[in-house]
């Protein structure tokens, strides 16, 4: 069983920047999806980016958020720019095929806080 991990959530001050991680264990393979949505709180969740041989990026984001990878296991979310509304619960999703921005994910991170103050 893939399971997925998030870290280096935590609180920034707006105009900041902060780099988010997603490591992987278990049978992943460097062929898998990844991607990152956010839960604002009493939202939905909502998709962020997603990587792999495709690559696909929220149009209202992809300015100031910018997904990467240095391997099948790890995957990135560099931000920078970071507003107040940016505050969420950052979740990491993977999957052998590509699925966008719909949430049906094979596997999911538990989330890392992120908390941009004014």
């Amino acid at each position: 069983q893939v399971q997925l991990v998030e870290s280096g959530g935590r609180v920034v001050q707006a105009g900041g920047s902060l780099r988010l991680t997603c490591t992987a264990s278990g049978p992943v393979e460097s062929s898998y999806y990844r991607g990152w949505f956010r839960q604002a709180p009493g939202k939905e969740r909502e998709f962020v980016a997603v990587i792999g041989i495709t690559t696909t990026e929220s149009d209202s984001l992809k300015d100031r958020f910018i997904i990467s990878r240095d391997s099948a296991r790890t995957v990135y979310l560099q931000m920078k720019g970071l507003k107040p509304e940016d505050t969420a619960i950052y979740y990491c999703a993977g999957d052998r095929h590509y699925r966008g921005e719909n949430m049906d994910y094979e596997f999911w991170g538990q989330g890392t806080q992120v908390t941009v103050s004014a």
